[in-house]
């Protein structure tokens, strides 16, 4: 099973279409907010019935009927998906962590930051950011996103990816 993850490309959609593009095909795609408005065309983008898309609403999407957050499974993982604004993420990953341990949850995936983050927690729940396609702030400022495999024994994996020149990048194996 293959999942797009994005964040924050506020209606600047050339990137994420270029993503889709590439990394096609793919099972699901998660976007964890500020789309702008794009969400109303990702499944013609996307252009595969069998996808699955979860998007949330972040905090510039002010007429989204998308929901704030929710819990999704992927696989045998449950996953708490969310922009992260209302966790205080921007000034770390404690608030967030603390709600999907709450939850029992196995991933906590936000965006906001604008910055790809990965981080494995001793009790086994992973947090991650695919950071922004659109207004990466990260050191370099590489457009970001994440793709999340799950092996045939059920494991997941996950690549932090890069944008340049228009093609796909890996540069983060875990």
């Amino acid at each position: 099973m293959k999942i797009l993850i994005v964040s924050d490309t506020h209606r600047k959609d050339q990137n994420l279409k270029t993503v889709i593009e590439k990394t096609a095909p793919f099972d699901m795609m998660i976007h964890l907010g500020d789309t702008e408005g794009s969400e109303a065309y990702f499944k013609e983008w996307i252009n595969n019935d069998r996808c699955v898309i979860h998007a949330v609403r972040g905090n510039n999407d002010f007429f989204s009927f998308c929901e704030r957050e929710k819990e999704i499974s992927i696989g045998n993982y449950r996953a708490f998906i969310s922009h992260g604004h209302m966790y205080g993420v921007s000034l770390g990953t404690e608030g967030i962590k603390e709600e999907a341990r709450s939850r029992k949850v196995n991933i906590a995936m936000f965006g906001h930051t604008h910055k790809p983050c990965l981080e494995y927690c001793n009790d086994g729940l992973v947090v991650l950011n695919p950071g922004s396609l659109s207004y990466p702030r990260q050191d370099g400022r590489k457009p970001s996103y994440i793709v999340m495999e799950i092996d045939r024994e059920g494991e997941a994996h996950y690549t932090i990816c890069y944008l340049e020149n228009n093609a796909m990048e890996p540069s983060i194996f875990f």
